[in-house]
């Protein structure tokens, strides 16, 4: 699961809440995996969401506990990282884009045979293999 996908689940009135909540109750850790960085990603989104909705550390704590409960975490090596963004910047996918960009590195040493995000078009970007790959909830 990708932070486009993530960030609904904990953000109640998001247009993409119900959809993005019913896939995440859906997973367990033996089908369901996200990026580690992901959990830095989803703390530092929800506690910096503007008015009403954003989250104290303390409830963005008990969010990533969710996740963790629910999700595999996959990380890349340093190597990893150096061939994902090598791959990255020679693909011409620069800024947050590559961020999307890890997860596609870390979809297959997770197995995973579907990305679901809702930034489907950043996927598009990395190539054939991955954009196959790649559903909305």
């Amino acid at each position: 699961m990708t932070l486009s996908v993530l960030i609904p689940v904990f953000v109640d009135g998001h247009p993409h809440h119900e959809a993005s909540l019913a896939l995440f109750l859906r997973a367990d850790k033996k089908h369901a995996s996200c990026v580690a960085h992901s959990l830095v990603e989803v703390y530092a989104t929800l506690t910096r969401l503007p008015g009403e909705h954003r989250a104290s550390a303390s409830e963005a704590t008990l969010f990533l506990e969710s996740m963790e409960e629910r999700l595999l975490f996959v990380s890349l090596d340093a190597g990893e990282y150096w061939r994902a963004v090598t791959h990255s910047a020679e693909s011409g996918i620069v800024g947050g884009t590559i961020y999307d960009a890890l997860l596609a590195h870390c979809a297959p040493k997770a197995r995973a045979d579907t990305i679901f995000t809702w930034n489907i078009n950043h996927f598009r970007l990395m190539g054939p293999e991955v954009a196959k790959r790649v559903r909305t909830p």
